[in-house]
């Protein structure tokens, strides 16, 4: 599986972004598929994920801004920004797993073994 992530780029406070994650050798339909994102000198910390089952959980810091999507037919996942923070400013990682996630392992990064190289988003004040 390779993941083919898109869509950063530099944007103003409250702006939108939209990200994207294609994926070629393997479909997403029964897996479980993640955005994490790692900021200057912090580790990389989880976002979202899109559960096998269809739940969507959110880190807290990005619950009701952002929402985690994907096209079944274009094997993509979204990532939809809104209200963009300075704080959201950092290098955006996709990632799969063959595996159906419980839900209190979804945020570990180390549940997954697929990863695309990362876009940047940048938020300007």
């Amino acid at each position: 599986v390779q993941l083919q992530a898109s869509g950063g780029g530099l944007v103003q406070v409250g702006g939108s972004l939209r990200l994207s994650c294609a994926a070629s050798g393997r479909t997403f339909s029964k897996n479980t598929v993640a955005w994490f994102r790692q900021a200057p000198g912090k580790e990389r910390e989880f976002v979202a994920a899109l559960r096998w089952t269809g739940s969507t959980p959110y880190a807290d810091s990005v619950k009701g801004r952002f929402t985690i999507s994907r096209d079944n037919t274009k094997n993509t996942v979204y990532l939809q920004m809104n209200s963009l923070k300075p704080e959201d400013t950092a290098l955006y990682y996709c990632a799969a797993t063959s595996r159906g996630l419980i839900l209190s392992t979804v945020s570990r990064s180390s549940e997954y073994e697929y990863w695309g190289q990362g876009t940047l988003v940048t938020v300007s004040s």
